[in-house]
């Protein structure tokens, strides 16, 4: 299938495809491969999906929006009969990954509450502005967010949470209070682009800008919802104080659409709140406890710390006994706050060293993991104004950061580890090793094992440890 990729490129750009990478969660929840392929002019971003109605929803909804001048991908070429399509390359960095490396605890950085800004000022054009003439035909696999779309959301949070889970309820009350909330759901004005997945992990970062990815689930429905997934997005773990602001801010920018009533508009919102995370636990459920991919698990804590501030500070207009129950035990679970335990958490190893002492040994016994030598790219020690500085220093990280070829070899590192962290994790594996190693360990070897530490720190269920052992011999 990969020949299907280099074909659509090779006959859009004219030239020859010289590097192929294929690129962490390739294989997630979508089931989509995603490749990136480069020429020595420009890289794009190749997709194999087997869902033809899928693909035409995303590929059409992208040409739409980008009629209106919304920033998506540009779609190069496709072939719909191999499921295969080239769309823009917008790089690698998600907001989620901004984010995670741009905080400390509940305080995150301004550049990053700057992006959250402009991605929210946008929502309103792609639920509003574009969503006005959308083709909702192309919709899959419903054309309006209605009561099959709500009732498959409950009953995924029923069947693959909280009865994995082990959380006792009544069935036939539950059903009830999911009766109501659906009629209640659908009662608010659901005229609007609805996106569907509007989260940090599908938005991305080029030159500080953002761009948006993964609408080709998007139907008609209520503004809340999309705004609810961006803000109670689990992992990302908001402050409420930010996601106040963020939502005032919205509903500021709405008013420039559409004639809106704030109450109106609250009275429903933390009902799609409510449901968009249970959306979400019901996929943790089936990704961690039905599938056994225990680190699925690990964003169940950060929804139940949402579930907990919802209960204490958000008032329904309707009753849902059986509902607020659920979340109640949920809350008192101690399975649930602590879901995967250290021993089936992936731990990650990386060092540095150099090669003048040797490859170091295998600690763990494992015997096993990842080598690299970055002798290859060019060394700011052979420089006077770096020689008493460390791959850890920002003169240095600005070097190396500049070179081509370490960003080459940084990203077919990175490739490389992702796929295996992705198959340690699937098969319970809990330890991995990698260590770079160049002329004098200080240098690039350090530069290459932080940024593929601050890399993987952003992913879920891992521990990530780093050891300089050059640096640890200077230091004696």
């Amino acid at each position: 299938m990969l020949d299907v990729l280099r074909n659509l490129f090779e006959r859009r750009f004219g030239s020859p495809v010289t590097r192929v990478q294929p690129l962490q969660g390739a294989l997630g929840a979508s089931g989509r491969k995603i490749i990136r392929l480069a020429d020595e002019e420009r890289s794009v971003i190749g997709v194999l999906y087997g869902v033809r109605e899928e693909n035409i929803a995303f590929l059409e909804f992208s040409k739409h929006f980008r009629r209106h001048g919304l920033p998506v991908p540009e779609i190069y070429a496709e072939d719909l009969d191999q499921g295969a399509y080239l769309e823009e390359d917008f790089g690698d960095t998600t907001l989620f990954e901004f984010l995670s490396q741009n905080r400390h605890g509940a305080k995150i950085s301004p550049e990053v509450i700057e992006v959250y800004r402009k991605v929210v000022h946008t929502l309103p054009r792609f639920q509003i502005e574009a969503g006005r003439d959308l083709n909702y035909q192309v919709c899959y696999p419903r054309a309006v967010f209605d009561a099959q779309s709500i009732a498959w959301d409950l009953n995924y949070f029923k069947y693959y949470f909280l009865r994995l889970a082990g959380i006792r309820f009544n069935e036939q009350s539950l059903e009830d209070d999911f009766s109501r909330l659906s009629k209640f759901l659908l009662s608010a004005d659901h005229d609007y682009f609805l996106y569907r997945d509007f989260q940090s992990r599908n938005v991305m970062l080029r030159n500080g800008e953002p761009f948006f990815l993964d609408y080709q689930g998007g139907r008609k429905g209520a503004l809340q919802y999309d705004i609810a997934s961006l803000l109670y997005d689990a992992k990302a773990d908001l402050p409420p104080e930010l996601r106040q602001q963020l939502l005032d801010l919205y509903i500021h920018r709405l008013a420039d659409f559409i004639g809106l009533q704030r109450p109106v508009f609250m009275r429903y919102y933390y009902a799609y709140v409510y449901v968009r995370i249970m959306q979400a636990l019901g996929a943790y459920g089936f990704r961690g406890f039905y599938e056994r991919k225990p680190h699925f698990l690990q964003s169940v804590p950060y929804a139940l710390k949402n579930l907990s501030w919802l209960l204490q500070n958000a008032e329904m207009p309707i009753a849902l006994p059986t509902l607020m129950e659920a979340f109640r035990n949920m809350l008192g679970s101690e399975k649930l706050q602590r879901p995967v335990t250290k021993e089936e958490k992936l731990t990650v190893r990386i060092s540095s060293f150099s090669y003048r002492r040797g490859v170091p040994e295998d600690e763990t016994g494992h015997g096993g993991g990842f080598v690299f030598d970055a002798r290859a790219v060019p060394n700011p020690g052979r420089e006077e104004k770096f020689k008493s500085l460390t791959g850890q220093d920002a003169p240095v990280i600005q070097y190396l950061a500049a070179q081509p070829s370490a960003r080459e070899f940084l990203a077919n590192v990175t490739s490389l580890v992702d796929a295996s962290v992705d198959a340690y994790q699937r098969r319970g594996f809990t330890s991995l090793t990698v260590a770079f190693g160049c002329t004098g360990g200080q240098h690039r070897s350090v530069f290459f094992a932080e940024q593929l530490a601050k890399h993987l720190r952003a992913r879920n269920g891992l521990d990530v440890l780093v050891r300089h052992l050059e640096l640890e011999n200077l230091a004696q």
